[in-house]
């Protein structure tokens, strides 16, 4: 919080000076008496003459030593839950089915009824059952290549958030990237390997099979959707397998991964056009095995399945292009050289108080802490903004302070998509940066890391 009416700039270090934008105003500290520095005391943002330009670590780390106790090292966060129906933890990684897989499930049950009344025209009402059955072995076909990722993953140590099952088929939510180009192949290639071998052990399993029979065709359907998701993943193009894959292959030429995500990302934008018309046009031919005579709602249903099938691969490949230029810049956001100097006060204390010591100390944040000096909440700059000057004699800190959670300690050492990742697993607007040994090192407000993060975004690749 500036208190003083400064330039809201956060915390430097000696290595990493601070820059963002001007905190929102507050009120003019120069109306009230309990606001003013005392005589040779400078602007807390503006040191005087002789004092040191950037505060260096040392002085930050002071604060230990003036009245704030050691607290416990900040905890491992928490794995987040959600994502549909939580279906089971094959390898530790949660499997969720999401809302819309039922959506799907009912239209795949539909179509495959409708081939099993051609087919099989004495099963009957019966064929709706059978159908389902194949809804269910398909998907649970995908879940078997979404484990494949998942396995090759956690073998190189990267950590799976969840697996879920969707509308358009399964995706395993890997954390972290591959550190090699080679990891990076082998994490994408083994999924379409896995429904490869999938659909050549439904072959095998179809052969003594009688044809024409309700275990033939399921088995042939499995075969056949199997083949269907290994080809269409291997297309050389983000967000597939393919696109991972050839995104992998110029990483390793170029020794550059965002180069190796935009080459990837653009096949894929020029695959789903491809898609938007190639798909019904060769429908239409007959060259995917349909009937060259084909009616109105023919047409409209292949064009409207295309242009889905384009439209996800096209915003795949644009969120694969966002997310490289997010990953690129979020080394810059360090939570050490964003966490604002603090002062600890007792829960009793006036804010009027409070706020001059924070002014004297050249501070921007308030610690509540026991007798003991353990910290036990963190006062709120919003609160402090709404409380009117001639009342802040008169209210004690502890009114305006949130209570500290375990989420919100964190450590000083934390940067990048990890620090991002602690605070949305417990949001708040402030949070307790600590060193590893337990030591106070001040305050992280969230709306300094947003500003840094837009900052950050808006510089050039």
């Amino acid at each position: 919080m500036d208190v003083t009416g400064g330039n809201g700039q956060p915390r430097p270090d000696k290595n990493h000076p601070a820059e963002h934008p001007p905190a929102p105003p507050t009120p003019n500290p120069e109306h009230d008496p309990e606001h003013e520095s005392a005589p040779g005391e400078g602007h807390p943002d503006k040191p005087e003459p002789g004092d040191t330009a950037h505060r260096t670590e040392h002085e930050h780390r002071s604060l230990a030593h003036a009245g704030i106790a050691r607290t416990d090292p900040p905890p491992e966060r928490p794995r987040e839950p959600g994502g549909g129906i939580l279906m089971g933890r094959p390898f530790g990684v949660p499997v969720y089915v999401a809302p819309s897989w039922f959506l799907v499930a009912a239209l795949i049950t539909w179509v495959f009824g409708g081939q099993l009344d051609r087919v099989l025209p004495e099963l009957g009402a019966l064929r709706y059952l059978v159908s389902l059955f194949f809804a269910v072995a398909f998907y649970a076909s995908v879940l078997v290549h979404e484990l494949a990722h998942t396995i090759a993953a956690l073998r190189f140590k990267l950590p799976v958030r969840r697996i879920q099952l969707q509308f358009f088929g399964g995706v395993s939510e890997i954390e972290k990237e591959a550190e090699t180009p080679g990891r990076e192949f082998v994490l994408a290639f083994v999924g379409p390997l896995l429904s490869l071998v999938l659909a050549g052990l439904f072959y095998l399993a179809l052969q003594p099979v009688e044809p024409g029979t309700v275990p033939g065709v399921l088995l042939a359907g499995l075969m056949i959707s199997n083949l269907i998701v290994a080809i269409f993943n291997l297309l050389p193009g983000l967000p597939l397998d393919g696109g991972r894959m050839l995104r992998a292959v110029v990483w390793k030429i170029t020794g550059r991964p965002m180069t190796g995500t935009v080459a990837a990302a653009w096949v894929g934008r020029a695959l789903a056009v491809s898609v938007l018309i190639g798909l019904p046009l060769l429908n239409q031919s007959g060259t995917l095995g349909g009937d060259q005579d084909v009616s109105g709602m023919d047409t409209v249903t292949d064009a409207l399945l295309a242009a889905i099938l384009a439209a996800i691969i096209w915003t795949g490949a644009g969120n694969s292009l966002r997310m490289a230029r997010l990953r690129e810049h979020l080394p810059d956001l360090r939570a050490r050289t964003l966490t604002r100097r603090a002062v600890p006060v007792q829960s009793d204390t006036p804010l009027s108080e409070g706020l001059r010591r924070a002014n004297a100390a050249g501070a921007r944040a308030l610690v509540v802490v026991d007798t003991d000096g353990n910290p036990l909440s963190l006062v709120r700059e919003a609160a402090i903004v709404g409380v009117p000057e001639h009342r802040r004699p008169w209210v004690p800190v502890s009114e305006l302070a949130q209570d500290l959670t375990a989420g919100m300690r964190v450590s000083a050492e934390l940067s990048g998509e990890e620090l991002l990742d602690t605070l949305r697993a417990t949001p708040a607007t402030e949070y307790l940066v600590v060193e590893n040994t337990g030591e106070i090192y001040g305050v992280l407000s969230a709306a300094d890391v947003e500003r840094a993060f837009v900052k950050a975004m808006a510089r050039p690749s």
